[in-house]
């Protein structure tokens, strides 16, 4: 495979930043972004109304993330990637979920990690493989049948933070759903660590 080709081809460059570069940074951005989705009420609302991620939390990651790995890994015109994003549609399309809320969720898989990997990684992404983040991603949501994904990377990030302003909103559900996480997060490490590592995680998250 040619330099060429790593720095041009969208799916080329995700597959290397989730499965070569970064694959401890993403994983983690993705978790934080996975809890940015809950300060949406309407998001948090229907996950307490099917109970899957209250009382399944575990499986429920585990579903979610082996999926986002398929696509990550072979691309949205392999056919492991569109098997992937066709269970994501026949999951959602049980539930009445708005396009905006399909978009904001769509948009955190593009500047979470992007913004966690500025900030924290070894190194910063560069352009071009910022801008492969964002045509990765709205390719898979038009295969969602997302609608209305801004046409630039920057349109998209003006969206993605207009829409945390606008609809970060208290709720019990957030919380509720936030809880159930928290304690999936603490129940990967022995029991005498979590009281120890739940004030920390809390003081993660406010940052």
């Amino acid at each position: 495979m040619s330099q060429e080709q790593i720095s041009t081809e969208p799916s080329v460059i995700v597959h290397h930043l989730f499965g070569y570069l970064f694959p401890w940074d993403i994983t983690r951005a993705l978790e934080f972004a996975l809890l940015k989705t809950f300060c949406v009420p309407s998001i948090s609302r229907l996950l307490a109304q099917t109970g899957e991620f209250r009382d399944h939390t575990q499986k429920r990651y585990d579903d979610t993330g082996l999926l986002i790995a398929e696509i990550a890994q072979w691309g949205y015109k392999h056919e492991r990637g569109q098997a992937a994003i066709a269970r994501m549609n026949a999951i959602h399309g049980r539930f009445k979920i708005s396009n905006n809320d399909f978009l904001y969720v769509l948009s955190t898989f593009i500047y979470e990690p992007i913004r966690w990997l500025n900030q924290f990684g070894w190194r910063r992404l560069t352009e071009v493989e910022q801008e492969a983040c964002y045509q990765f991603w709205c390719a898979v949501g038009d295969r969602m049948q997302i609608t209305n994904i801004p046409d630039s990377y920057m349109a998209f990030e003006q969206f993605h933070d207009r829409y945390e302003i606008e609809q970060f909103l208290y709720a019990s559900t957030n919380q509720q759903i936030a809880e159930a996480t928290q304690m999936m997060f603490l129940g990967w490490f022995p029991v005498p660590l979590r009281s120890i590592l739940a004030p920390a995680l809390m003081h993660c998250l406010s940052l």
